[in-house]
């Protein structure tokens, strides 16, 4: 078991013991998606794959806080919220833009890119250090005007 995926377990039975309920629907849930996962895949879900699964979860937050913003629903904007700040102390500490551009110019490097059907190559190469650390649209947009 994944040491990530271990201490969403712990925090679960901490958060059952002291009663928080909203703290408690939400690591049910993400352990909900990697226990999906592990069952489409017949295999456990490795460190990578808890924090791809936790980034999925805090995008689809993001989205949603936007969604209830436009809607005027700030109920329901207060709890996603809530479930975002959960999910973050679960992912490791996000990359700076300049963080962020030196990884892209590294990957760029490394696979010799030059033009964007290299797109793919980059992205694999740059996926595992940055995943769940940047947004990966905003990184798919940067190295696309760097290919360009």
């Amino acid at each position: 078991m994944s040491e990530l995926k271990e201490r969403l377990v712990e925090d679960m039975k901490s958060a059952m013991r002291a009663k928080e309920k909203d703290k408690l629907m939400t690591i049910r849930t993400i352990l909900a998606a990697i226990k999906l996962q592990e069952v489409n895949t017949r295999e456990d879900v490795d460190e990578a794959g808890v924090l791809a699964i936790l980034d999925k979860q805090s995008k689809q937050r993001r989205e949603s806080i936007t969604q209830f913003s436009k809607a005027g629903r700030d109920d329901l904007v207060a709890q996603e919220e809530l479930e975002l700040g959960f999910i973050k102390e679960y992912l490791p500490e996000p990359l700076s833009d300049d963080d962020v551009q030196s990884l892209i110019k590294e990957a760029i490097d490394a696979t010799g890119a030059d033009s964007m059907k290299d797109m793919g190559k980059v992205m694999a190469h740059l996926k595992p250090k940055a995943q769940g650390r940047a947004d990966m649209g905003k990184i798919s947009g940067l190295i696309k005007a760097a290919l360009n």
